[in-house]
C-alpha cells in the first residue's frame, strides 16, 4: 500500500485513546481501516497484528507502573488462545468464498461494535454495580474466579479473532464484575497484557490466510507506538467521560450502519 499520512494518524490517534482509556484498539481501528476502503478480512487481520504490537508497548509502561495481575491475565489467556485457533481453523474452512466471509465478518463487526458501545457507554455504571457485591460470596470463591475468567477468555478469543474488537471494551467491563476491588489502571493494564497474545496468534492466523497487508501495518505502527507509550503515562491523570461517552456514540453509529444499512 501506498504511503498515507492519515494513516499515520490514525494510528497515533487510536494508540493513544488505547493507552489513556483502555477502549479497545480493534473497535476505532477497524471501522477506520474500513472507511479507507480496506476490505473486512484484510481490516481484521491487519488490525490483530497492529494491535498486538501496539499493546507490547503498553505492556512495558503498565508493568512498570505495576498496572499488570499476571495471574488474571494467564487464567484469561487459558480461554482466550485456545478458541481464537478453534475460530481460525473454523474461518479456514470457509475461506474459498471470499464474499460470504466477509459478509460474515461484517455483520459479526457490527454486533460487536454495538455490544461496544454500550459497554463503554455504562462502564462507570457497572463499576458502582459490581461494587456493591464485592463482598459477595460469588467474589470471595478464587475456583470459581477462575472458571469464570477463562469462560470470560473463551468468549473474548472468539470474537476478537472474528472481528478483531473485544479484547479491550468488553473485557475490561467483563472484569469489573468479577474482580470488582482491582483498581481501575489495573484492570486496564490487565487486559492490554491479555490482548498481546490473544491478537498476535489471531493476527497471525489471519496473515496465513492472506488477510495481512504489510505495508498498512507498517504506517500504523508509526504512529501507534508512540501513541500508545504518551496515553499509557497519562492513563489515571487524565479525565476521560467526555472521551468515552463520544467513542461510545460514534461506536454504536458505525455498527448501526454495519448491521442494519451495511
Amino acid at each position: 500500500m501506498d504511503f498515507q499520512i492519515g494513516l499515520v494518524i490514525a494510528g497515533l490517534t487510536v494508540g493513544f485513546i488505547v493507552g489513556l482509556t483502555g477502549v479497545g484498539g480493534g473497535s476505532l481501528m477497524t471501522p477506520i481501516l474500513l472507511w479507507f476502503g480496506i476490505p473486512p478480512t484484510t481490516a481484521v487481520g491487519t488490525d490483530l497484528l497492529y494491535a498486538a504490537f501496539t499493546k507490547m508497548g503498553g505492556i512495558y509502561v503498565h508493568h512498570k507502573k505495576k498496572n499488570i495481575n499476571w495471574t488474571i491475565t494467564g487464567w484469561l489467556s487459558l480461554g482466550s488462545v485456545p478458541a481464537a485457533l478453534l475460530t481460525l481453523w473454523i474461518l479456514h474452512s470457509i475461506k474459498t468464498d471470499i464474499t460470504a466471509l466477509n459478509s460474515v465478518i461484517k455483520y459479526s463487526l457490527g454486533w460487536a461494535l454495538l455490544l461496544t458501545s454500550i459497554a463503554v457507554l455504562f462502564k462507570k455504571k457497572l463499576l458502582i454495580i459490581s461494587q456493591k457485591h464485592s463482598g459477595d460470596k460469588f467474589h470471595s470463591e478464587s475456583k470459581t474466579q477462575n472458571v469464570l475468567t477463562v469462560a470470560i477468555g473463551v468468549l473474548l478469543g472468539a470474537t476478537v479473532t472474528l472481528t478483531s474488537i473485544g479484547a479491550g471494551a468488553l473485557g475490561t467491563v467483563t472484569l469489573f464484575f468479577l474482580y470488582p476491588i482491582l483498581a481501575t489502571p489495573r484492570l486496564v493494564g490487565t487486559e492490554i497484557a491479555h490482548a498481546v497474545p490473544l491478537t498476535l496468534v489471531a493476527g497471525l492466523g489471519h496473515a496465513t490466510m492472506g488477510n495481512l497487508d504489510l505495508g498498512l501495518l507498517g504506517q500504523l505502527l508509526i504512529g501507534s507506538l508512540p501513541g500508545i507509550f504518551i496515553g499509557s503515562m497519562l492513563s489515571g491523570k487524565v479525565p476521560d467521560l467526555f472521551l468515552r461517552n463520544a467513542i461510545a456514540i460514534m461506536l454504536f453509529f458505525v455498527g448501526y450502519k454495519l448491521v442494519f444499512i451495511g
